[in-house]
């Protein structure tokens, strides 16, 4: 990229041409308070205006944000005029938002609340009339609140950029314009696929997951038996909900901080992933033997389930009809364990700590359940249990490392651990394929074609005599290329594995925060690299496993041989698979 000369307040610098003003003052060690597009990398509106600088060869002040450099330019970010306009933009959008500070979730990483910081801003300068307010709270996943929203619009692009769909857009007009989905409509009774991305990129208390904190308290103070189970993705991003490097991986303190909180056990959600391995392999290779629909596409991630139900329910039997690993690992604790432990399955509370809002939706389904009960009862966001861990004091990084808990189940393999990846369920399952085509162990299970952040990743195996062809997409965007081909009946797969979040779970829509305004120790491009260095802890601690494929798991050999049988039988279906419905009612 060619260079330019620029002046940043009288200073000399040379920058790359193509950049807005605002990027240039940040490569070259300023910061211009801003609520768009440099502080999380969607929407350049330019419509808040707390980016204002003075810029020569522009008529008036301008929108740093979207105005681009140009050779020869002047750039005043400190003078009166600039300061007094971004001031004014600050208080203009605190006159209509509901300062409710200190009962807000968004407490601490409020983006809004940073930049009235950064310009001054005085309060009760603008009284008056205010947007009327909508409150959407009825999915069990994301709340809405238009009382703290500033029109920023980067919710709506995150949902274009990631999915491809227009959920949420600007509704009415004027002043009385709110964001919302088409016609004030709630998430729930929108195609929302409640994925929560749009949480992850909102600079206030806006949109925020809906917690389930006081159902986990109302459990123990019942005198429940309360279980946790945690994702893998978890542990390489809860350390940065305590100001820790991104890409920290805190397993060990992760525990510590659980069995404190008073959890009776503390399991690893592994296990169920390496018990998904087992029935999705087989799943696979009883498809491919016997003629089954293919290809077959993975079903862990529920915000690309709630997907394939609304805009593909033509597609639906490509869907493996395994249960996600945590919703597995439920029907498990509340069956097996419990019986094991002679625990009664209705005095037993399974919480689920994940990096996803839809997995809070998912435990709501009817069909994952048995006997009455679901599988799990409550599921918390790697955000929600750094509020947890906060709330009773822990200082999380003074903790000693400890083990999960893994009598009889909880023991898992480096296979389960990768899963948090984007490719990490198309590796984890054909490290046990091709045990089973080839009749022996892969000498090397690292499947590198598989893995990375490409949009779509595709590889051909040869196992058992055959070639396997197999293919990755992360977020629905992309996802929608390789589900055209399907129903156009070009696909050349045999296996597809799909992520609803860009990235996989390790970017997943309750993890913590990726905001560069509260990383300061971060380097400048974590925004293009938070979701590879979460990555890499996960393939991290896969290759510390002694065990790396799901079927080595001596836990889940004997917990083939002493109930369920063996992989795909009936106890097996009746607990761990499931069914969807292009034509469900959600709520």
């Amino acid at each position: 990229m060619a260079k330019i000369n620029i002046k940043i307040e009288g200073v000399p610098y040379q920058v790359e041409q193509g950049l807005t003003i605002l990027e240039a003052a940040k490569a070259c060690g300023y910061e211009i308070p801003s609520l768009c597009a440099f502080n999380h990398g969607e929407c350049s509106r330019g419509s808040c205006r707390v980016c204002l600088v003075e810029a020569t060869g522009a008529r008036g002040l301008v929108a740093s944000c979207v105005y681009p450099v140009a050779e020869g330019m002047e750039i005043t970010i400190s003078s009166p005029k600039a300061v007094e306009a971004r001031r004014s933009s600050v208080e203009l959008l605190l006159s209509n938002h509901n300062r409710n500070c200190q009962e807000c979730d968004k407490n601490g990483k409020c983006e809004l609340l940073h930049v009235a910081v950064l310009t001054g801003a005085r309060e009760d300068i603008y009284e008056g009339e205010k947007t009327p307010v909508s409150i959407d709270r009825l999915t069990p996943s994301i709340k809405r609140d238009t009382s703290k929203c500033v029109l920023c619009g980067r919710c709506i692009e995150r949902c274009k950029n990631a999915h491809g769909l227009s959920v949420l857009g600007f509704e009415r007009r004027g002043f009385k314009t709110i964001v919302a989905p088409a016609e004030n409509r709630s998430f729930a009774d929108s195609p929302c696929i409640l994925c929560g991305q749009c949480t992850t990129v909102c600079p206030t208390g806006a949109l925020m997951e809906v917690s389930e904190l006081d159902k986990v308290d109302a459990a123990f103070k019942a005198g429940k038996y309360v279980v946790v189970q945690t994702a893998p993705a978890v542990r390489a991003a809860l350390g940065e909900e305590f100001d820790m490097p991104i890409g920290s991986l805190v397993t060990g303190k992760m525990v510590a901080a659980l069995r404190r909180l008073g959890f009776k056990k503390v399991f690893d959600t592994n296990f169920g992933a390496d018990l998904t391995i087992m029935e999705e392999a087989n799943e696979l290779l009883g498809r491919v033997k016997n003629g089954g629909v293919l290809p077959m596409i993975t079903s862990c991630s529920p915000g690309w389930v709630n997907y394939a139900e609304y805009y593909y329910g033509d597609l639906l039997d490509h869907l493996s009809s395994c249960k996600s690993p945590h919703e597995m690992f439920g029907a498990i604790l509340k069956t097996y364990y419990a019986e094991k432990n002679g625990i009664d399955p209705k005095d037993m509370f399974v919480v689920s700590i994940m990096p996803c809002t839809a997995k809070k939706f998912e435990k709501t389904r009817p069909e994952l359940g048995h006997d009455g009960l679901a599988d799990v009862d409550a599921v918390l966001t790697t955000r929600e249990l750094g509020k947890m861990i906060r709330r009773a004091g822990i200082r999380f990084t003074k903790l000693p490392d400890e083990q999960f808990d893994n009598d009889i189940v909880g023991d898992y393999t480096g296979a389960g651990v990768i899963f948090g990846a984007s490719g990490g369920v198309m590796e984890a399952a054909l490290r046990t394929a091709a045990a089973v085509l080839n009749g022996k162990e892969l000498e090397h299970v690292e499947l590198q074609d598989v893995r990375g952040l490409e949009g779509i990743k595709e590889a051909t195996y040869h196992l058992g005599g055959m070639d396997v062809k197999v293919a990755v997409a992360h977020g629905m965007k992309n996802a929608k290329v390789l589900l055209d081909q399907i129903r156009e009946g070009k696909s050349p797969y045999h296996f597809i594995e799909i992520m609803g979040c860009p990235g996989g779970c390790v970017a997943g829509g309750g993890q913590p925060y990726v905001k560069p305004c509260f990383l300061p120790n971060e380097d400048d491009n974590i925004l293009d690299t938070y979701k590879a260095k979460r990555a890499a802890a996960l393939y991290q601690e896969d290759e510390s496993r002694e065990l790396r494929v799901s079927h080595k798991n001596p836990q889940i050999i004997e917990l083939y041989k002493d109930f369920l049988g063996e992989p795909n039988s009936h106890k097996a279906h009746e607990l761990l698979h499931t069914h969807y419905n292009s034509n469900r009612s959600r709520f």
